[in-house]
């Protein structure tokens, strides 16, 4: 892609209501631009990021035997009133009507849908266990929305839900489910705490977060360092509970059983969380299944969130210097950043556009700044929107037949010949 052609608005000064990293370079970076409070418009740049995070996840939850289906954002109150939740969920729902004048709403989440689903088609337990997974808009009408998409009232999320025989089943689905959001926030190089959590407005008895750790994380989080060499080998369910993280609210120093040598805190922000509520939900809404033995029994249901938007955001958090973004290559928007330093050098010209065609014969995603700016102009844009590697061409480049290449990582420049160049980042 040529930036000529790209729409990537970057902004020099930090906008005033900004106040977290995350929000000031996406908004800087022309990744997002808000539209009302805390609802925002995915630009071109910020779209690539969320669609790369979207594909992981969705990688993950197929590896961990879960089906993808897309339920509709718009939901009939009928359902969420058999399940008891429409007058107990609060003012974040937004209640709308049709033209019928029916009670409707946004979905904040989808356990009444699916459930619905799961009782209408699946009747025998030999059709055990399902696990279906969403991933769709959801509208929490926040009181105050605040820090970009970290917290934002639109949001993109993968909502997955289990539906077992026996408690047993239920406790293997979400054993998948830990193992399959330790590997996917792995891929995106980040460090994930499974965190002991109050349920809410879901329900059920077993809940954790996961809390991805940042120096500008919004929550305090206290964790047995044994945690930080977890695998997900290691990561069983009983392994988990015999381990102690938990969120500031529900840390009692008093009682806590780790030792103080293993004991650390650090600051955290939650972008999943996974919940067991057995049947909850499925004994209102009729999912029954016949039994073992020949008898109708409810369903043990449980059901695994990701914050899909709010994760792009976190990634930031963990992953940023003075500069701006430094991106994971799994979710990079492009690879490579190709800079020409002099667009009416027709020496820069000729090798920066067929070092463009060669990437693009290869596979790479592309960045080629071809506009008429000043070097210094497109250092601080590259260097604000984070892509990992970047090649760098001016005059001197056409003499000595050597560029520079860029790591963003770690800042290290190495002068390269063109084809070592692309070696590298093939």
């Amino acid at each position: 892609m040529r930036s000529s052609v790209f729409f990537y608005p970057t902004l020099r000064e930090t906008p005033q209501e900004a106040q977290i990293m995350s929000h000031r370079l996406m908004l800087r970076g022309g990744m997002i631009s808000q539209v009302t409070s805390g609802i925002y418009t995915w630009l071109p740049l910020g779209l690539k990021v969320l669609q790369k995070v979207s594909q992981i996840v969705r990688e993950e939850q197929d590896k961990a035997g879960s089906l993808e289906v897309l339920m509709p954002t718009i939901q009939p109150a009928e359902l969420w009133e058999r399940s008891g939740r429409y007058h107990d969920y609060g003012k974040e729902m937004l209640r709308i009507q049709d033209r019928h004048e029916r009670e409707m709403l946004y979905g904040p989440t989808a356990e009444e849908v699916i459930t619905d689903i799961f009782a209408r088609f699946i009747k025998s337990y030999r059709d055990l266990p399902k696990r279906f997974y969403n991933i769709q808009w959801k509208f929490r009408d926040e009181i105050r929305p605040r820090f970009g998409v970290m917290r934002g009232r639109e949001f993109l999320m993968k909502d997955n839900y289990s539906f077992d025989l026996t408690i047993e089943g239920s406790r293997a689905s979400y054993q998948a489910m830990l193992e399959a959001y330790v590997k996917t926030f792995s891929r995106m190089d980040l460090t994930a705490i499974p965190v002991r959590a109050a349920s809410g407005a879901i329900g059920g008895d077993l809940s954790h977060e996961f809390q991805i750790l940042a120096e500008t994380g919004e929550s305090e989080i206290f964790y047995d360092a044994d945690y930080e060499n977890l695998d997900v080998n290691s990561l069983t369910l009983d392994r988990l509970q015999s381990l102690y993280a938990a969120s500031d609210e529900l840390h009692d120093p008093k009682n806590c059983p780790v030792p103080k040598e293993r004991l650390k805190t650090a600051r955290g922000i939650e972008v999943g969380h996974v919940f067991y509520f057995g049947t909850k939900y499925s004994i209102p809404l009729g999912a029954y299944v016949m039994g073992l033995d020949g008898k109708q029994v409810p369903v043990e249901m449980g059901s695994y969130g990701i914050g899909i938007s709010r994760l792009v955001a976190a990634i930031i958090e963990a992953h940023h210097d003075e500069n701006g973004i430094k991106w994971p290559m799994s979710v990079a928007p492009f690879k490579v950043g190709l800079l020409n330093l002099n667009i009416k050098n027709e020496g820069c010209k000729r090798l920066c556009d067929d070092l463009y065609e060669k990437l693009l014969n290869n596979g790479v995603e592309v960045l080629y700044d071809d506009r008429d700016l000043g070097p210094g102009a497109k250092f601080a844009d590259m260097d604000l929107i984070g892509l990992p590697w970047q090649i760098i061409v001016g005059p001197r480049s056409v003499s000595s037949g050597y560029c520079e290449l860029k790591n963003r990582k770690t800042g290290e420049k190495l002068e390269l010949s063109f084809e070592d160049a692309l070696r590298k980042v093939f």
